[in-house]
């Protein structure tokens, strides 16, 4: 390469960089929940819960307590449920694909019971094709992409909190 070519590379590089610097492009961060403290509300043990925990902890600036009076804002998950079904079959009458869904319901209050964010649903679905030679690569495509859902959820979730107004 000669070094009038290695000079254009690099101009048009430094070029690239001003022109994404300039119009303020930066990488989403986090933006921090209007509230300092928050308590979690959930049925059972959901795994979810873990996730979303982690992620609220991740975010700095609100703290999870263990009591529903010592927060400023009350989490209420109602519902997370994980659903299966034959989306398509083949010919022969044997499963070709399968559709996946998780729905999670909640709604976010003050201590007060005064509504900081109305009831929600999250419905988050995908599909995957099945071949019952490849059973184990595909029980493993199940529960991988179960994962990603819950993952998605999540961060929709901590998403809508980010949006939602602060407690008086």
């Amino acid at each position: 390469m000669s070094s009038s070519s290695a000079m254009r590379t690099a101009l048009v590089a430094l070029g690239a960089a001003l022109v994404v610097a300039a119009c303020g492009f930066h990488l989403r961060g986090y933006a921090p929940l209007t509230f300092s403290t928050l308590y979690i509300s959930a049925p059972g043990n959901a795994p979810m819960l873990t996730d979303l925990k982690r992620a609220i902890e991740g975010n700095g600036g609100t703290k999870l307590v263990d009591k529903p009076t010592e927060a400023q804002a009350i989490l209420d998950i109602t519902a997370v449920v994980d659903d299966k079904q034959v989306l398509s079959l083949t010919s022969g009458g044997r499963v070709q694909e399968y559709a996946l869904s998780k729905r999670v319901n909640f709604s976010l209050h003050d201590a007060a019971g005064k509504e900081l964010m109305p009831a929600a649903e999250i419905i988050i679905r995908r599909s995957y094709t099945f071949n019952e030679s490849e059973v184990l690569a595909r029980l493993s495509e199940e529960e991988r992409t179960l994962k990603e859902m819950q993952s998605d959820a999540v961060q929709q979730i901590l998403r809508r909190l980010q949006a939602a107004k602060a407690p008086s």
